[in-house]
């Protein structure tokens, strides 16, 4: 009975073949071709299993209107703030203890005086929470002037208010964590502020001290709000938020739309 040939191997499977010039003169790939290869392997792997290859290609490859500027890049670089805010939040909740008897000041002036780098860290964190905020508004502002909001984009500029909403949020519940002698003040000022809203504002500013007056579940539910809540909300939006932008696509400047005929204008809405 003749003898049946072997299968072929996988392609993971098969020795890679060096290709001109990456031999040492023997015939035998280089150790650099060997790790190319095996980085390869690894990502077909994995992308069978997952088939996210066509997810990211939907995502990233996708075409731009004519005239796209600078401008468009204020949503990339809100999102880079926030993930900032988020890396170095981790590192200082690490070292922060929201008890109000002394022991989230002392925690504060010990990341900021003794840990190595905290200086700079808490550094990156306040200020990245102004940097956070001016480009929320300039962005939103960018989405407004040049006619991003309008059909069929009307969801993601609704979900562009709350999180511009939720970024004030953040920011708010925030100032209070160190509780100084200002951040003691000046949060009492502002859920004093929100207390006089219409309806819900009596209820809000209960909700936010924890009871009818400051106490020492204010700081633990600003605390809560601001690492846990808030950006939870915030990270899901912006999924979402993303997924319309890939799906719907950018709208060009205003200023290129007035240059084209409205049959070609109507086709890119």
């Amino acid at each position: 009975m003749p003898k049946l040939p072997a299968p072929p191997l996988p392609q993971a499977l098969q020795a890679p073949t060096p290709r001109p010039g990456e031999g040492e003169g023997n015939g035998k790939a280089t150790p650099r071709h060997h790790a190319a290869q095996a980085g390869t392997s690894v990502v077909d792997w994995v992308d069978e299993r997952t088939s996210l290859s066509g997810g990211a290609r939907w995502l990233m490859f996708r075409k731009v209107p004519k005239g796209t500027n600078w401008f468009y890049t204020l949503g990339s670089a809100t999102m880079f703030a926030f993930l900032s805010q988020a890396v170095t939040g981790v590192f200082l909740a690490m070292y922060y203890r929201p008890d109000p008897s002394g022991g989230a000041y002392e925690s504060i002036r010990y990341v900021t005086n003794d840990v190595f780098l905290g200086q700079f860290v808490r550094g990156m964190h306040k200020w990245g929470s102004s940097v956070m905020v001016i480009l929320v508004f300039l962005h939103m502002g960018r989405t407004f002037f040049f006619g991003a909001y309008k059909y069929p984009r009307e969801l993601n500029w609704v979900i562009g208010v709350v999180l511009l909403i939720l970024t004030m949020l953040m920011s708010f519940s925030g100032y209070l964590l160190p509780f100084d002698q200002r951040a003691y003040w000046a949060t009492i000022v502002g859920v004093n502020i929100n207390g006089t809203g219409p309806l819900i504002g009596p209820y809000l500013s209960d909700f936010l001290r924890g009871g009818p007056e400051f106490g020492a579940t204010t700081l633990s539910r600003f605390y809560a709000i601001h690492m846990l809540l808030v950006p939870g909300l915030i990270a899901a939006l912006i999924g979402a938020h993303l997924y319309l932008v890939a799906k719907l696509g950018t709208t060009a400047p205003p200023w290129t739309r007035a240059e084209q005929s409205p049959e070609l204008r109507e086709a890119e809405a």
